[in-house]
Formats: C-alpha cells, sequence, structure tokens
C-alpha cells in the first residue's frame, strides 16, 4: 500500500487515485531564462522517480510540467542579450531538454508554455474577476487573497503575519494599486517595450502563479491526483494556485501535495541562482558523468535537504560504479550459461523485490530501496561466483537490476555506442510498439538489422547488440 507524505496535511497519507489504474500528476517546472543548476535538477530528478515507481506498480501516468516562458526575469534576460523574450525561452527550453535528457528523465507527456496559454490565462481571470475574487486596478488585476477563507492551509501561515511581510516588501506603486497587501497579481500592465498582450484591462501579460493554475486545470482537469515542486513553492506559488483554482472551479484542486527538499551547498546554505552560488546541469555534465549526477540527486529522499559536495558526488560515482559492475559482471556470464537452475535464487529475488517495494511504499523512501538494491548486487556477484550459473537464473538477477536501479535512472551499458541516427531508429521504434503500428516497428526492425544492430523486446524496454 503506497503512502504519500502530503504536506497540505503535514501527514502520510493512503495514496487513493481518483481514477483507478490512472495517476494524473503536475510538477512545477523552470523558468527558461537560464540553464537549470542542481537544485532545479534535484525536484526534476525527484518527481521523474516519482513518476518511473508509479507506472513500475502499474498505474498509468499523465505527467505534465510546465515552461515558465515569459515573466520579469525573462525580460531583463532578454534586454541582456539584446533578444527577444521568446529568442531567450526557445534557447533555454531547448537546453533543458538536453541537459535533462543526460540525466535520463522521461519526457513529460505534456510541457505546456505559458505564452500558448494566453487566451485560457485570460478567460480564468475574467471568471474571477466575476467571482468578485479579483479586482482590476490601473490596468493590473489582483486577486482578493483574505476572501479565499483557506488562504495559508497549505503553507501553514498566518495571515496576519503575511499582511505584516507583505507591507515591508511591496513598492509604493504596488502598494496604492491594491486593496489588501496580500493580494496578489493575475495580470501585469505591461511597460514601454515589454512583451505583451492584449486583454480586457489593457496590454499586459500573466502574472507568474495564474499560468499553473490554467496549465494543470486545462491538461488534467479540475481536482488532480499529485502536484509536486521544491520546498521553495510552497508559499506563495502553490498557495496562490489554490487560492485561484479553487475559487474559479468550487472544487478541490489537489488531492496530494508533495515538495522535495532543497540541495544544500557549503554552510547549509540553499542553492539557489538569486544567491549567486549554484552550479548548472549544464556546466557539470561536461566534467561529471551525467549518470552519476542523476545517481547523487535520485538516492536521497526526496524530502530530506541534499548537500551538493565534491565528496558526496565522488560516493554516488563509487556506488553506481557496484552496481554496475556487478551487472557487466553477471552479463559476461551469460553465453555460457549452461549449469542448472537454482530455485534459491528466485526465492532470494522475490524477498529483495518485496522489501524494495515496502521501502518505496513509504513515501518513495529511496535510501531504504538502495538497500535492497545493494542485496541484489551481492547477490549478483555471489551467485557470478559460481563454477557454473543458469541462463535463466542470470537473466532473472539482471532483468530484476536493471528494472529495481531503473527507477532511480540508473542505466547500464550495451556493448558499444549507437550513433545518433542509429538511436533515433530506435526510439522511433520504441514509439511504433507502444502506439501498435506493428508494420512500422517490423520494418524499422530489419532496417537496424541491415545495419548490424540486433533488437532485443524486454518487460524493460528495448535492449540492443551489435551484430558480430
Amino acid at each position: 500500500m503506497l503512502k504519500i507524505f502530503n504536506t497540505y496535511t503535514r501527514q502520510k497519507e493512503e495514496f487513493k487515485p481518483i481514477n483507478a489504474g490512472h495517476v494524473n500528476m503536475y510538477v512545477c517546472g523552470p523558468t527558461v531564462y537560464n540553464y537549470i543548476h542542481i537544485g532545479n535538477g534535484r525536484s526534476i530528478v525527484a518527481f521523474d522517480t516519482v513518476r518511473r515507481y508509479l507506472e513500475y506498480s502499474g498505474y498509468d501516468v499523465k505527467f505534465v510540467s510546465n515552461f515558465t516562458d515569459v515573466d520579469d526575469k525573462m525580460i531583463k534576460e532578454a534586454a541582456r542579450e539584446n533578444v527577444t523574450v521568446p529568442e531567450v525561452a526557445d534557447k533555454f527550453i531547448k537546453a533543458f531538454f538536453e541537459d535533462v535528457g543526460q540525466l535520463n528523465v522521461q519526457k513529460a507527456t505534456v510541457n505546456p508554455r505559458a505564452t500558448e496559454n494566453i487566451p485560457e490565462i485570460i478567460d480564468f481571470i475574467k471568471n474571477l474577476i466575476e467571482k468578485d475574487y479579483a479586482y482590476e486596478s490601473q490596468g493590473d488585476v489582483f486577486y482578493r487573497a483574505r476572501k479565499f477563507k483557506k488562504y495559508g492551509q497549505l503553507s501553514k501561515m498566518d495571515i496576519d503575519q503575511l499582511v505584516e511581510g507583505a507591507s515591508e516588501h511591496i513598492g509604493e506603486e504596488e502598494f496604492d494599486k491594491k486593496q489588501d497587501p496580500i493580494d496578489f497579481a493575475l495580470w501585469k500592465k505591461a511597460k514601454p517595450g515589454e512583451i505583451k498582450w492584449d486583454s480586457p484591462w489593457g496590454e499586459g501579460r500573466p502574472g507568474w502563479h495564474i499560468e499553473c493554475s490554467v496549465m494543470s486545470t486545462k491538461y488534467l482537469g479540475n481536482n488532480f491526483d499529485i502536484h509536486g515542486g521544491g520546498q521553495d513553492l510552497e508559499f506563495p506559488h502553490h498557495e496562490n494556485e489554490i487560492a485561484q483554482s479553487e475559487a474559479e472551479t468550487g472544487e478541490k484542486f489537489v488531492n496530494y501535495w508533495m515538495h522535495n527538499g532543497f540541495v544544500t551547498v557549503e554552510n547549509n546554505e540553499k542553492m539557489s541562482k538569486s544567491l549567486g552560488n549554484f552550479v548548472t546541469v549544464h556546466d557539470l555534465v561536461k566534467t561529471t558523468d551525467p549518470q552519476v549526477i542523476r545517481f547523487f540527486l535520485s538516492s536521497t529522499h526526496y524530502r530530506r535537504p541534499l548537500e551538493y559536495s565534491k565528496s558526496n558526488l565522488q560516493k554516488a560515482a563509487d556506488n553506481l560504479d557496484k552496481i554496475k559492475t556487478a551487472y557487466n559482471n553477471l552479463e559476461f556470464r551469460t553465453e555460457n550459461a549452461d549449469g542448472a537452475q537454482d530455485p534459491a535464487v528466485k526465492t532470494e529475488i522475490d524477498k529483495i523485490i518485496a522489501d524494495y517495494k515496502t521501502a518505496m511504499d513509504d513515501d518513495f523512501n529511496v535510501q531504504n530501496a538502495l538497500t535492497s538494491i545493494f542485496e541484489l548486487v551481492s547477490l549478483a556477484n555471489n551467485y557470478n561466483s559460481q563454477e557454473q550459473v543458469n541462463a535463466d537464473d542470470v537473466k532473472l538477477i539482471l532483468d530484476t537490476l536493471a528494472q529495481l536501479a531503473g527507477i532511480l535512472g540508473v542505466k547500464f551499458d550495451q556493448k558499444g555506442e549507437l550513433s545518433d541516427d542509429i538511436q533515433t531508429l530506435v526510439d522511433q521504434r520504441d514509439e511504433s510498439r507502444a502506439n501498435k503500428d506493428f508494420a512500422t516497428s517490423d520494418k524499422l526492425r530489419d532496417q537496424l538489422k541491415e545495419m548490424g544492430v540486433i533488437l532485443e523486446d524486454t518487460p524493460q524496454g528495448t535492449r540492443w547488440h551489435l551484430d558480430d
């Protein structure tokens, strides 16, 4: 029985999806004005791991993660580079996919962009105004936070403290526009030269919070299963999402809220772009094996803080090497595995899988799950040391190790490296099989065979080897 720590209730709860066998999941994506840093990567990897385990558990997961491609930071970066905001967005969205691809992160079902949803955002705001949850003021539109009676429940913030804090941090111009210091912007009036869209309130652009309410409900419905993001998004971003969404739809917004812990650096300081103490994934993959980075990010429980250091990266590299070495050494025995089958192997495998599931069912406790993976590594090494091994036993151990470690994003080395062109054909065939287009699938298999690449379809995906 899977239990998830729900930030909203501050307790672990049995996971019950809205629709049996299906999970609708939204994770806040990056503001694409720069390369993602390790802190961003931690969130991306954490929820990719969650998604992988849900799929392993038999759920069909619809995974939506947005790009914020218009806001103050985007406008400043565009001005600095003397380009348009869309050009900045395109540059860093392309880099995002390249970087997370190297971390073996699965592509989202949908990656919507804020600028692609302006009409929906405007309609959403109009509905909030009609329901008296929002008001126009000098070309801006603000949300009446105090009117939403549950405001502050996610972050456990006291509304009087919020008023005091807001009063200290907003400028005089914005203060004059607001009816209440804690009200927040849904629509911002465009300044001269800024990117803008027409609206009933004049030319402007959406506020940050509104886009996620619009895009999540657009693709997942008014009420969906899981909403994830970094711990720093609890307030104000996610708090505001709840207020906007539930006011507009009249329904509960999200059933389970999940937040990952920070990546810290020296002196336990949070890594962030604003503090200037960040390391980008884009730069780190140039000097460090992306698989090591992924393993480092995925091998600590998602709610715990994660300390970034060279020594911790090295620990991750050493542990990953132990797993891969055990796999590769046992795989080498496959060709001459003609010994008798050992029933004890399956018995031990079954126990390891059960322990692994128990750990992951406890709010995705990857640290305890890793204990099971290293028990499997010990089994692989011990079995490999025998004079004779059985092909079925070898396959069972290898497949189980690939499956369980694969949930954490581990990929095992295959014989040789495929060129980009051949990898594209392999990916196209996988897509054809997934779409049940078997004619195209068979044609691509034959084409790859002629190029010397032999495919093997397994429950864990397509494996290949070069035709000797």
